[in-house]
């Protein structure tokens, strides 16, 4: 897994492929060709992604983005906005450490969490899941659809900072974790 979870320091920055990249999909959102996005364009983008932003998120995300104030997101808004997330992700957590937490969910160790794995090791972090939360949670972590949860998307929707999402009590249940598996020589906060 690439990502670089809490290995080193140094200041990193998209590079001209990637630019390129987020140019090119910055000008396909960008329906009349006026060099920004309107929230409708932007809305486009990110459900393409697989996101489904409701309307006060995408108020929210223009307003975080739009350093000229002028309801709109500029590319150079756009990579301010999207850049974060390329880049290598500040996570308190080592990859292995990661792995480890993923394990203690995926109880029969697979390699994958299942809806009835998450529910369980989710009451045992004192946080019981009703039917609609683990539903939600599972489909928006699910990002290849197949109902279950691999390692790559139990990482993304831990580290996920591109909206506030349904897994906070799963970060704040792998504080729990973290503090039990301390005593075990791992350090994770």
């Amino acid at each position: 897994m690439s990502g670089g979870l809490g290995k080193g320091k140094e200041a990193v920055k998209l590079d001209d492929e990637q630019l390129a990249e987020l140019r090119e999909i910055f000008r396909s959102f960008d329906r009349n060709n006026d060099g920004s996005l309107t929230q409708l364009e932007l809305g486009s983008l990110l459900r393409s992604l697989g996101l489904k932003p409701s309307p006060d998120q995408l108020e929210a995300l223009i307003q975080k983005a739009d350093r000229n104030s002028n309801g709109l997101v500029e590319f150079s808004e756009f990579v301010a906005l999207v850049e974060p997330d390329l880049i290598p992700a500040k996570c308190p957590y080592t990859e292995d450490q990661l792995k480890k937490i993923f394990r203690m969910f995926d109880r029969d160790g697979n390699g994958y969490i299942t809806a009835a794995e998450l529910a369980h090791s989710m009451a045992k972090l004192g946080h019981a899941l009703t039917a609609e939360e683990l539903t939600g949670m599972i489909k928006e972590a699910d990002t290849d659809g197949d109902g279950c949860i691999n390692f790559q998307e139990f990482v993304q929707a831990i580290t996920s900072a591109a909206f506030d999402n349904s897994w906070g009590a799963v970060a704040e249940g792998i504080h729990f974790m973290a503090m039990r598996v301390v005593r075990s020589r791992l350090v994770f906060l």
